[in-house]
């Protein structure tokens, strides 16, 4: 039934009308010639792809900021009480957290130098270090695909715009009472292309603003975190190294 009703759809969008077209979507998709539609495809595809990246990070960093929120009381609590082994359970607990894999990422490595015999200083620099690569890795992982949302922003538009001239191409070449096919293309195009670009670069600013906001979030965690260290092993702080 699904199968007759998509092939009954496909044929009736493909065939022309015998009439001049109007501007109607269903009009006009079928008064487009195959590069215009080729354009529209690419377009389609395009949009699609932008709305699930929009989509994924929104929950991603939702998750994110909603976790933070009880990880760092929590956690802050523990590490008072010198509970360690706890902070390390409660940032598991906690795995879709920017901040609790910073964390546990720090914890994990002064544990793991603290039961064994270091040269003093040396579970410091190894935590700031293990520190500083769960940072790196957060912070790719927030940034995955937002990029993607960056260049379908600054091509749609191009995108359209090739549509346009394809339209006007097509408009020049056939007889006035067909010029509206082409018209229909110029238009349909290039709001498509402006549909698809404009919510992808606002979608970009302000996930790339909430990436900024997660890493200042991360580093003041992490200088926490080595201080928390440096008060419990004795030590004074020492120079970061490299």
């Amino acid at each position: 039934m699904l199968g007759t009703w998509l092939v009954s759809l496909s044929l009736w969008l493909l065939q022309g009308e015998a009439g001049a077209p109007g501007f109607d979507p269903i009009s006009m998709w079928r008064s487009m010639g195959w590069p215009a539609r080729t354009v529209v495809i690419v377009l389609v595809f395009m949009s699609a792809w932008s709305i699930g990246v929009m989509i994924d990070r929104w929950i991603a960093y939702s998750a994110a900021r909603k976790q933070s929120r009880v990880f760092a009381p929590a956690v802050a609590g523990a590490l008072k009480d010198g509970k360690i082994d706890e902070a390390v359970r409660i940032a598991e607990d906690n795995k879709r957290s920017h901040l609790a894999k910073v964390v546990t990422a720090g914890l994990q490595e002064f544990q793991a130098h603290q039961m064994s015999a270091e040269i003093p200083g040396e579970e410091i620099e190894a935590s700031r270090r293990a520190l500083e690569r769960a940072s790196a890795i957060v912070h790719a992982e927030l940034k995955r695909g937002v990029s993607s949302l960056a260049t379908i922003g600054s091509t749609a538009p191009f995108v359209g715009l090739f549509g346009t001239v394809l339209g006007i191409i097509h408009a020049q070449s056939v007889g006035i009472g067909a010029v509206a096919g082409g018209i229909s293309e110029a238009l349909v195009t290039t709001a498509i292309g402006l549909f698809v670009a404009i919510p992808a670069v606002w979608l970009y600013n302000y996930f790339t603003g909430k990436i900024e906001a997660f890493d200042v979030e991360m580093d003041n965690s992490s200088s926490e975190l080595i201080d928390y260290f440096i008060k419990r092993s004795g030590r004074t702080k020492p120079a970061p190294g490299r």
